[in-house]
Parts: C-alpha cells; sequence; structure tokens
C-alpha cells in the first residue's frame, strides 16, 4: 500500500522528465507512505517513476520501490496482490526472487504474461510500469477501483498519479470540469473518466493503459456480467458463498504488520470482523466512531456486541462538533474533490484512531451493492411487483420477485414513508432507468441553488441510461440487477475513493474482502429472488452467516450507514461557521451556483440536507484547491531536492 506517480515525454526526440518534477508527485502523495521514498529516472530521461511507501508485506529494503527487473522494466506500485504467494509459485524458475513482496510477483508476472498479468492479479492495485525495451509506460487500476489512479497530459507530457492533487501543479489552470460538475450535482459523485478538474482523468475500475509512440491507449481488461444460474438451488448459493467468502478473508489477512477491522455495527463490517477472527488469533482489534450529544447517532453498542463476539478489543472514536471545525479542510483536501456523503468525516476521524493501533483494516464495503442492501431497492422493486401483478405478466420477466412474496414483507418499508411519497407524487409506472433515475437523483432539490443553464442535465441521464440499460451486462427485464448494476459501477467507486483517502490520510491500508473478483463473479450469477427474497435486503448473505453475525444485529432494522448529527450543529454550534462559509461563497462568485439563494436559505433555516452537504463541500473544494492555484503552480519554480536522486536503468 503506498503512493506513485509517473512521467513520460511523449515526444521520442525530447528529454523532458525531470528529477525535480518527480519530487513534487511524490511530495503530495507523501501521507499515502509515510515509510520510505524512491525515485528513478531513466538515462534517456523520457520516463521516470516516483514512489512513497507504507510497507505492509516484506518491511526490508529488497521490497523498495521503484522496483528494477534485469530486463530493463521498472514499476511503481500501490496496493495488495493477496495471491502473490500462489504467482510465485506459478512463476517458478522463470524469476529469480530477492524480496518477499506482492510488488516483485507483480514485476515478474509483468515480464512472464506482459499486459494480461492484470488477468492473474488477485486483489486491489494500481501500477504504472516502464518497458525500456518496447519504450512502453503500462498501467492498469484492479478491477472494481479500490486503488485510484488520475492522470492528464500537458504540452505533450503523459503524468499519472495515486491522486488527483499530485497533477496540479502541472496544470496551466485549475479549473472545473462542466460536465462531470453536472454529474456530481446529480449524483454527489462522478460517473465516468472526467474528473471535477478539468483536464485530469480517472482510469476507470477494471482498466489498463499504455503510453507508446506519442500514443495514450485505454481498454477495459475485466468487467461482470450478470449470466444468472437458475439451475441451482439456494442453498448451494448459500453453500458456495461462504466458501468464497471465507476463502477471500483468509487471503486479506496475509500481512507482516498487524491488521484490525471496521466494525459499524451492521451486517458487512461485522461479518468481516468475524470471519478473520476465525482465521487470526493475535488480530482482533476493532474500531468504531460514535456521535453522544444528541440521541441516534450512537451505534457502538453492536459493534461492542461483534467485538465480544470476536473475543477482542473495540477502541471507539467519540466524535465532537469540535472535530468537525477542526477537521473537516482536512477532509476535502485529502479526498481531491467532494464525493458521496458526510461519511467521509467520521470515516477520516475512525482512521486515525485506527491508525494509532495498526498499519491494516478490513471493511465492509461492496456488500450493498452485490447483495441488495439498499432500501430503493425495495421501493422499486415493490412499484415494479404491482405494475407486473396489475398487468398480470410478473412471470414472464427475468426472475422477478412476485407480489405474493413481497407483500408480508412491506412492514419493511414503514420506516421509508417519506421517501415513498417523494418518489412517488409524480406518478407511477414509468420506464424502469426513469423511475431509478429519480430515486438516485440528489439535484432536484436545487432548482434555484444551481444555474442549470449552464449544465447540460440531458448529457449526464444519457451517461446514466447507458450503464443502467446496459444488454452487455444485465439481462432483459431484470430490473434488480440493473439497480445493483448501477450502484455497483458508480456509486461503490466513490464510496471506495472516501475508503482509500480516509485511511491512507493517516497512512493506514484499508481491505474490503467483499471485493474479490471471484466472489463478485459469483454473486452476478445468483437470481434476484435468492439474493433478494420476498423482499428481504441482503436474504441470502444474511441466511448464509445466520450462525455467525449476532441476532441483534441481524435482525436489526435501524442501521444507517454513519449517521453524522449535522442537522444539529449546522442549526447550533457550527451555524457560525457555516454562514462564514457560505457568505465567501457569495463572495468569491463560484461558477454556475447562485451564492445568494444558498446563503439565503440556510440562514433562513440552518437545516442540514444532502444538499446543504453537497453545496458546504463544493464551497471548501473551491477553498482548497482553486483559490489556492497559485500555491500548486508555484511548487514548480521552488527548488526540489531528494536524498539520492536514482537516474539510469
Amino acid at each position: 500500500m503506498c503512493g506513485f506517480g509517473a512521467i513520460v515525454d511523449l515526444e521520442r526526440d525530447r528529454s523532458h522528465v525531470s528529477a525535480a518534477d518527480l519530487v513534487i508527485l511524490g511530495r503530495l502523495i507523501a501521507h499515502r507512505g509515510p515509510d520510505g521514498e524512491g525515485l528513478w529516472v531513466a538515462s534517456h530521461r523520457r520516463a521516470g517513476l516516483v514512489h512513497r511507501r507504507l510497507s505492509i508485506i516484506d518491511l526490508t529494503d529488497h521490497a523498495a520501490q521503484p522496483m528494477h527487473s534485469g530486463n530493463g522494466v521498472s514499476i511503481a506500485y500501490n496496493g495488495e496482490t493477496y495471491n502473490y504467494l500462489e504467482l510465485r509459485e506459478a512463476i517458478g524458475g522463470n524469476w529469480e526472487f530477492t524480496s518477499n513482496s506482492d510488488t516483485e510477483a507483480v514485476l515478474a508476472s509483468y515480464e512472464m504474461f506482459g499486459t494480461d498479468c492484470v488477468s492473474h492479479m488477485r486483489g486491489m492495485f494500481a501500477f504504472a510500469i516502464w518497458d525500456e525495451k518496447a519504450q512502453k509506460l503500462f498501467c492498469a487500476r484492479d478491477r472494481f477501483g479500490i486503488k485510484p489512479f488520475y492522470y492528464t497530459v500537458v504540452d505533450g507530457v503523459f503524468y499519472c498519479a495515486s491522486e488527483a492533487k499530485a497533477l496540479l501543479p502541472f496544470l496551466p489552470d485549475i479549473e472545473t470540469d462542466k460536465a462531470a460538475f453536472a454529474e456530481y450535482l446529480t449524483f454527489q459523485y462522478t460517473i465516468g473518466e472526467q474528473t471535477l478538474f478539468k483536464g485530469i482523468k480517472q482510469l476507470m475500475p477494471g482498466h489498463a493503459l499504455s503510453v507508446q509512440n506519442g500514443e495514450v491507449k485505454v481498454w477495459r481488461y475485466w468487467d461482470v456480467h450478470y449470466d444468472i444460474d437458475f439451475d441451482h438451488s439456494p442453498a448451494y448459493f448459500e453453500s458456495r458463498l461462504t466458501e468464497l467468502l471465507d476463502d477471500s478473508v483468509r487471503v486479506h489477512l496475509r500481512s507482516d504488520v498487524p491488521v484490525g477491522a471496521y466494525v459499524s455495527g451492521g451486517i458487512d463490517s461485522s461479518l468481516m470482523g468475524l470471519l478473520a477472527a476465525r482465521h487470526d488469533e493475535v488480530n482482533r482489534l476493532s474500531f468504531n466512531g460514535r456521535f453522544t450529544e444528541f440521541p441516534g447517532y450512537d451505534e457502538s453498542n453492536y459493534a461492542q456486541i461483534v467485538a465480544d463476539r470476536m473475543n477482542g478489543d473495540l477502541h471507539i472514536a467519540d466524535i465532537t462538533a469540535a472535530d468537525f471545525r477542526d477537521n473537516i479542510r482536512n477532509v476535502i483536501y485529502h479526498l481531491d474533490f467532494p464525493v458521496a456523503g458526510p461519511g467521509s468525516f467520521p470515516q477520516y476521524m475512525v482512521s486515525k484512531l485506527a491508525a494509532e493501533h495498526v498499519k491494516v483494516v478490513l471493511g465492509g464495503q461492496g456488500g450493498d451493492e452485490i447483495f441488495g442492501g439498499y432500501a430503493r431497492y425495495l421501493l422499486a422493486y415493490f412499484e415494479q411487483c404491482i405494475k407486473a401483478a396489475m398487468d398480470g405478466n410478473y412471470r414472464n420477466g427475468n426472475y422477478v420477485v412476485t407480489i405474493e412474496s413481497i407483500v408480508p414483507n412491506l412492514g419493511l418499508l414503514r420506516e421509508y414513508k417519506p421517501m415513498m411519497q417523494q418518489f412517488w407524487k409524480e406518478g407511477l409506472f414509468g420506464p424502469l432507468d426513469e423511475r431509478y433515475f429519480r430515486l438516485v437523483d440528489r439535484s432536484t432539490d436545487m432548482t434555484d441553488e444551481v444555474d442549470w443553464s449552464e449544465l447540460d442535465q440531458d448529457a449526464v441521464f444519457a451517461s446514466f441510461q447507458s450503464i443502467f440499460n446496459s444488454a452487455r451486462n444485465v439481462g432483459k427485464e431484470a430490473y434488480f440487477d440493473s439497480m445493483t448494476h448501477f450502484d455497483f459501477k458508480c456509486l461503490l467507486p466513490a464510496l471506495l475513493h472516501v475508503e482509500d483517502r480516509m485511511s491512507m490520510a493517516h497512512g493506514l491500508e484499508s481491505r474490503v474482502p467483499l471485493l474479490d473478483h471471484g466472489l463478485v463473479e459469483f454473486a452476478a450469477t445468483v437470481p434476484a429472488d435468492v439474493k433478494f427474497e420476498g423482499g428481504h435486503m441482503k436474504h441470502m448473505l444474511k441466511t448464509a452467516y445466520a450462525d455467525v453475525i449476532p441476532q441483534e444485529v441481524l435482525t436489526r432494522r435501524d442501521k444507517m450507514g454513519f449517521p453524522v448529527p449535522l442537522k444539529e450543529w449546522f442549526a447550533g454550534e457550527l451555524n457560525g461557521m457555516m454562514v462564514d462559509i457560505f457568505t465567501n461563497l457569495k463572495d468569491s462568485h463560484r461558477p454556475y451556483i447562485n451564492a445568494d439563494t444558498v446563503l439565503n436559505s440556510f440562514d433562513k433555516a440552518a437545516r442540514f440536507s444532502r444538499k446543504t452537504w453537497g453545496l458546504l463541500s463544493l464551497e471548501l473544494w473551491h477553498q482548497e484547491f482553486h483559490d489556492k492555484a497559485a500555491d500548486f503552480r508555484a511548487m514548480r519554480t521552488e527548488p526540489a531536492s531528494i536524498e539520492a536522486e536514482k537516474v539510469g536503468a
């Protein structure tokens, strides 16, 4: 787990790669790797790599990066390839290993398999490999986007790095990308390769990239397909699930440093901690965050039940309004751009606590998207069931949950009545893509705060449709799979963005065992009425692990994600801070935002909503990056030094 960067001159007759520029890249991602640093520039100065190391596997200098082969291949790598031991065995005598690191296993795999090495890798990763013989840079990002990768091309030079902020000194200007901005306002995350920084792209999950002969090429090497298996019973699927997940947790525990677990009190994180405790007699520390100033924001009692079942110690971060005031700018800085909801703030605080005790933690990201854990799935599916029953065709669809099976479970929707009223106030039974878009669209209450005339909302919906309606991935009428597929492709990378940045801000590695590609590929074959039987969210996961997860956690119906008392804070202790921030927004004339409306509406109500959070995050993002554009540009004019510059292959 680390941070890296690379620079390649696209013009072969130039030698524009400097150690000083690589130092700048490394400086801006230094928090990702507090245990070591390395830099390499090719002798012809057309390519260079930089690395910041967080030592997890093989703590010796033999695993230092950039790492080089004897054949002119060099790598800078971030992540964990959990099957590195199996890769070493498969490579055998074709490579003389000098370290026990997974990095060297990846380097050897490239030498043996070329760019197809990614198909042999199991884990989370992003890397850059310079191949001197081919005069090519080869890069890849893991299948789910657990590890980040950003790139840009400026004046014929290719730059890439683990975080977007590292690329800002090389841009001529720091500007907002209009298309990405419209996506953010709609979903509170972006869904394509464009980022909120104009000119900076992300390499999408499951994609690879090459830089050769002056060209940058990007391609997909992996995708998930919902090819449904109708031939097996629910008991088979549950048994297979436990086999795959048990094996995933086993390899995710491979580490030469202590491993702990985030335990929120929900099903997914609890299960990761409990399964890890089965495999490991030593590393049983767990971590939780809570807010005790107001009722309804403390779920630590459920986390304690899990920690007791793990026979381990629970460490709890008591988070206050003062913590928010003191740390929210750090949160936005480390995120690079606003993404997802307010859970990033408590995640930052819990990661800070965890980093005081361990260097690796397990988390439960992915369970909601893979197994159907969001309430909106039930709401949308209920509407589809009503329509199918009225039309008399629900048995003709592709494994649609029947109205008979879902009716006994309508009590599950009791707490979602406000959502139902909002969802149905404009009608029922429209096209499925339009219906789900309305469930995930967070821009509907920002008609006055945003100048939509400057933004293309139709393009956002078209991008949404291309993913939601993808026949390549999801079969006809498979509404449940279409919903989970969109969230898997778009929402999950945003949540993983938060998971990575908030942990790495403290030099902490976060691992997500539910996102093992064999497990995900299997889950995509399970019929919806097995995963979501009778409208029960995460039915298969709960049933398969009913003897592992404590009943208090398994049957709870009040799980809220990571609730934060922003409504109470913004109306009370933090009201002055909020007014100051939104006053600055008004005075600074931000693009596409009607600042007077934002300030007036907040000052009158001082009430929290996702809208308020989204606009707050945007303003702090502008302050941290756009308002400091000159500081980033100045980095290239400052003297840059490194203790030991390594030049030449």
